[in-house]
């Protein structure tokens, strides 16, 4: 079994290279699995609800946040939570989790066997073509010779 601090470090590097990263998505993915099955084991525990500091759509929303050793993590609530945790209001900016000095892929490696994350294969895409596609002939080399014109068609 893994220590909760190695676990707990390697969700912060991944959550720290989350909020940068072009694609999140999977990053954000580890970083939840992780957070629940922590919880589930009872090595991660709920705090309180935060008010957010980047409201979507204009809407003032919560964010769940999650102590996980010394590190607190922040998660979308669930429903559940509205009903049997405390809101502590905005976020305190005075904490700062502790510097953690991790590779991106030694977090991922740490978090994938934590989670018995298996890699789905990907299919290969087909290339897209699109049916108004017409290739160019520009750079290439042997044109084929078009068709000879009728030369006698004439208006008449």
């Amino acid at each position: 079994m893994q220590q909760t601090k190695e676990i707990a470090k390697a969700i912060y590097t991944v959550n720290r290279h989350a909020k940068t990263a072009p694609e999140p998505q999977h990053l954000y993915f580890l970083k939840k699995s992780a957070i629940e099955r922590l919880l589930n084991e009872k090595r991660a525990k709920k705090i309180g609800l935060h008010f957010s500091d980047h409201p979507k759509f204009s809407n003032q929303h919560s964010t769940l946040l999650i102590q996980v050793d010394e590190f607190y993590f922040h998660v979308p609530p669930t429903k559940d939570d509205f009903k049997h945790l405390k809101h502590l209001g905005g976020l305190n900016h005075n904490y700062r989790n502790p510097q953690v000095k991790m590779s991106l892929s030694q977090a991922k490696k740490i978090i994938y066997q934590y989670i018995e994350w298996k890699p789905t294969e990907k299919k290969k895409q087909k290339p897209f073509t699109s049916t108004y596609y017409t290739p160019s002939s520009l750079g290439q080399l042997n044109w084929k010779p078009r068709k000879q014109q009728a030369k006698t068609r004439r208006y008449k």
